[in-house]
């Protein structure tokens, strides 16, 4: 009787420690008494980090597939600019020419009616350096201008270049003509005035060789003494 007695007081002893052990973990898990708390999972691994060479290749792909393909028509710009070229390409090769060959290429080209041959004969006639050939020069340059075809309005800003370099040529040869003739008038009356100065001086020369020397006193006084008088 007395170990069955004992055996129960250790039983009610364990019972009681074990309610308080479920209602503090009850308490502090914000549960009620009796609820099965949930084992916690462990976390998933995180993904490694791509390698800067991916990530790399993936901006240059991304980048790639933004960026627009080129269009078809991406050489319009340049066949568009082609009589500028070969006209640019012509003046620089007729920089070079001599006055003669320049001579023959303005009568190869004549009188010009397509616009890039007259672009090119003011070209030739510029370069030849005289005020006549220049005013010509001017004068096909503005009937470029003039024209309304395309061929014409393709080749005008470069017309338009030219017409103003080639006015602003003829005024520094007009004003170095004017520069010219004012030096030379002043030479032509240096010079007339050197030939009057030179003029006086012989007139000068020529009077003071006619002046007789006057005689001295010496030479005449002998003279009175022979002399005898009249009677």
């Amino acid at each position: 009787m007395c170990i069955k007695a004992e055996f129960l007081a250790r039983c009610g002893r364990t019972r009681l420690a074990t309610s308080g052990i479920a209602l503090a973990a009850a308490l502090l898990g914000g549960c009620t008494p009796g609820q099965i708390l949930p084992i916690p999972r462990p976390a998933a691994p995180a993904a490694p980090a791509p390698a800067a060479g991916s990530a790399a290749a993936n901006n240059t792909s991304s980048s790639n597939a933004a960026s627009p393909a080129p269009a078809a028509g991406s050489t319009a710009p340049a066949a568009d600019n082609a009589p500028v070229v070969r006209i640019l390409a012509y003046a620089d090769r007729v920089r070079t020419l001599s006055n003669a060959e320049l001579t023959q290429e303005a009568a190869r080209l004549g009188n010009a009616y397509i616009p890039a041959n007259q672009l090119q004969l003011a070209l030739v006639l510029a370069q030849l350096r005289q005020t006549p050939e220049l005013i010509r020069a001017q004068e096909l340059l503005t009937r470029l201008l003039a024209n309304t075809d395309a061929e014409a309005q393709a080749l005008h800003p470069l017309a338009r270049l030219l017409a103003a370099r080639y006015g602003e040529q003829r005024r520094l040869e007009d004003l170095l003509e004017k520069q010219s003739q004012q030096t030379r008038d002043v030479q032509r009356r240096l010079d007339q005035t050197n030939e009057r100065l030179e003029a006086l001086k012989a007139i000068e020369r020529s009077l003071t060789s006619r002046t007789p020397s006057p005689a001295s006193p010496a030479a005449t006084a002998p003279a009175g003494r022979n002399h005898a008088p009249a009677p």
